[in-house]
């Protein structure tokens, strides 16, 4: 089943990357081990029209810590991102997270 899905890794896999990661990173990096985002958040960014793939991009906060931002995006790989003017304050479709 594993290789029939795109990206999927066995949890031996997993936990040698997550282990790896832990014992590499700096001693005074801040970055977190892991974020949490909720399933009915993932599922409405990938429910935006055109949508095929997620990307997670790295960035920081004003505190330096460091977080993941999530982008759906179409089948070629191109972000779907929403209009500059585009506020969070309606219904819109969620294209970050």
């Amino acid at each position: 089943m594993l290789t029939q899905m795109p990206h999927a890794i066995s949890l031996e896999e997993a936990i040698a990357l997550t282990t790896r990661y832990r014992t590499n990173r700096p001693a005074t990096a801040n970055t977190a081990l892991s974020e949490t985002f909720d399933k009915v958040s993932v599922l409405a960014m990938l429910s935006v029209s055109n949508s095929a793939k997620m990307r997670i991009y790295l960035g920081e906060k004003e505190n330096g810590e460091i977080c993941s931002v999530l982008v759906a995006a179409d089948e070629a790989g191109n972000d779907l991102i929403p209009p500059v003017s585009s506020s969070r304050d309606g219904d819109d479709d969620i294209y970050i997270l």
